[in-house]
């Protein structure tokens, strides 16, 4: 095979910061709050879009970016169709790993842990705060399932269009909010000569004990 794409040329080396396990807070959800901010403040773009992993109860994966629609010390929140196939695998199997990478900071945040879903009142109230188009849209989209072709979407985005002119547009009680329970976060910062800092926490017996991982 011809490998005209020369991967093995593609290099960048790291030089713009450090971390260290005496600076970082105690507290992971203060740690990543404060990497986010500096990530809006930079112009990361989407520095709340986050990889999502999951798997099927017999372990098989599957991964795709979703953005991250609140956060707090219960967790990260996002929301999708629960009858989607990331909607399915994650009520099967009930755990799943966030990824954010924000380049042009040489910086990521790992983030693995268990899943729950949202209760209603807080998936309505996220439903509510999105765009009307984007309420027609949850309801129109199967998402996941096979559609015909890009017309058949359009006819039923028209047809729930109509169906809820001049009305409020309720919750599909088929979608809503899932929570991110970390027990797990690693804070990655991009170094010189590929020696990476990576500093990890874990949830042990209720409290966050910090090490430093090998890069």
């Amino acid at each position: 095979m011809d490998n005209t794409l020369e991967l093995h040329s593609l290099r960048r080396d790291y030089t713009l910061n450090s971390l260290d396990e005496a600076i970082v807070s105690s507290n992971p959800f203060e740690q990543f709050q404060r990497w986010f901010s500096e990530a809006q403040a930079s112009g990361v773009l989407e520095p709340n879009a986050m990889t999502l992993a999951t798997a099927t109860s017999s372990g098989i994966p599957s991964a795709r970016v979703v953005l991250l629609k609140g956060m707090d010390e219960h967790g990260f929140m996002f929301a999708t169709n629960y009858e989607s196939r990331k909607g399915e695998e994650l009520l099967a199997n009930p755990y799943a790993a966030l990824l954010f990478f924000w380049g042009d900071m040489q910086r990521q945040i790992r983030i693995e842990g268990t899943v729950e879903k949202v209760s209603k009142e807080e998936s309505d109230n996220y439903f509510k705060s999105r765009p009307r188009e984007s309420r027609i849209g949850a309801w129109a989209s199967k998402q996941s399932k096979k559609v015909e072709g890009r017309e058949q979407l359009e006819e039923e985005y028209s047809a729930m269009t109509m169906k809820f002119e001049n009305q409020e547009i309720p919750l599909p009680e088929f979608w809503g909010g899932f929570r991110v329970v970390p027990v797990m976060f690693e804070f990655w910062q991009g170094r010189a000569n590929r020696l990476h800092d990576r500093i990890c926490y874990r949830l042990i017996d209720d409290i966050w004990e910090i090490e430093r991982l090998y890069p």
